[in-house]
């Protein structure tokens, strides 16, 4: 990224190889890496965020282990790895309470700190985990799809579990199922047992989340989901909403949570500003909760889960990375159902 702007600040050029930068440090030869809407975001510009131009977008990636420092010890060099994108010091009371997400130095690859979309990476070792084998040994994780897993999933997977305690036989609204957070809720509320709602925009977006799951099917453009989510729960509404449009959905969301409901959010795509009517909030018991990137436990948990064959990333398109800027296309056009991902 050459500068903040639109798809023509974008460039692939040479930059200097990192070098580890501790001894707790190692070094990634990335052979995939996947994009997220973040990516666009960073591009345009985030409020606050000074970045160091140029800037390497990418907060997802999968590779080779090329060096470790003297004090690693959980991977080897030849390891097959992926990438947790949030780096926190493990030292203050936040990352030792498992809190690494509320670290004062936590920063996101590709956001606030250079990213995956490149061919050498260098990480702290507690950002990796070894690729799992899948139990079907002729059915092996791509590097495309250990790139794509990370972000997104543990985003939902801390949304839904830790913070929201999804149980099963619970109700659960996802909007805009074809985002790569939303689609990865879907997979984990199936796997916990929810009933799960979804929304997109696309009727062919809505078909592809049934094929996965989903119990119900709403299209946002043309259809009130107040009403219809009322209407398939027997007008009590849902237990969970995951939320990550803003200011667009807010007021709905709130309106389909049935008594002691909970909100959960990780986003607010169409902006930050959002009424509550406290009055509701108070009366119906509601529970308002602000979720961001899972931490180092949460990680190695997902992980073992895509090595039992659970959660395994719904791919929608993948590009070489001399086709970068079109995989941008793909994602800005909003078009994508699941994750865009490139191939170093």
């Amino acid at each position: 990224m050459r500068a903040h702007g639109d798809l023509s600040q974008l460039e692939i050029t040479d930059v200097p190889e990192p070098e580890l930068s501790s001894s707790g440090s190692v070094k990634i030869q990335l052979k995939a890496a996947a994009l997220n809407h973040l990516d666009l975001w960073t591009l345009r510009g985030l409020p606050g965020l000074a970045l160091k131009l140029p800037h390497i977008l990418g907060g997802d990636g999968a590779g080779l282990v090329v060096e470790t420092g003297g004090s690693v010890a959980r991977v080897k060099e030849g390891d097959r790895v992926m990438i947790n994108p949030g780096v926190s010091c493990h030292r203050c009371e936040y990352c030792l309470a498992g809190e690494h997400s509320l670290c004062d130095s936590y920063g996101l690859l590709g956001e606030h700190l250079p990213g995956t979309l490149t061919e050498y990476l260098v990480v702290p070792e507690q950002n990796l985990e070894i690729i799992p084998s899948l139990s079907a040994p002729h059915d092996e994780l791509t590097w495309t799809e250990a790139a794509a897993y990370s972000l997104v999933t543990l985003t939902a997977w801390r949304m839904l579990v830790t913070r929201a305690h999804l149980r099963p036989g619970e109700s659960v609204l996802i909007w805009g199922v074809g985002g790569g957070v939303s689609s990865a809720a879907l997979k984990i509320a199936r796997l916990l047992g929810a009933a799960v709602f979804v929304t997109s925009f696309s009727d062919e977006k809505l078909a592809a989340a049934k094929s996965l799951g989903a119990d119900a099917v709403i299209n946002h453009a043309d259809a009130d989901v107040v009403q219809e989510v009322r209407r398939l729960t027997g007008g009590r509404g849902v237990d969970v909403v995951v939320e990550n449009v803003g200011e667009a959905t807010w007021e709905r969301s709130l309106r389909v949570l049935a008594k002691k409901g909970r909100l959960v959010t990780c986003g607010a795509t169409t902006g930050p500003k959002a009424v509550t009517d406290v009055r509701r909030m108070f009366w119906y018991q509601w529970t308002i909760l602000g979720s961001t990137m899972g931490n180092v436990s949460e990680y190695h948990e997902i992980v073992q889960l895509l090595g039992h064959g659970h959660l395994r990333p719904t791919m929608d398109s993948v590009y070489s990375f001399d086709d970068g800027i079109a995989a941008f296309e793909r994602l800005q056009s909003g078009k994508q159902m699941g994750k865009v991902a490139l191939e170093i």
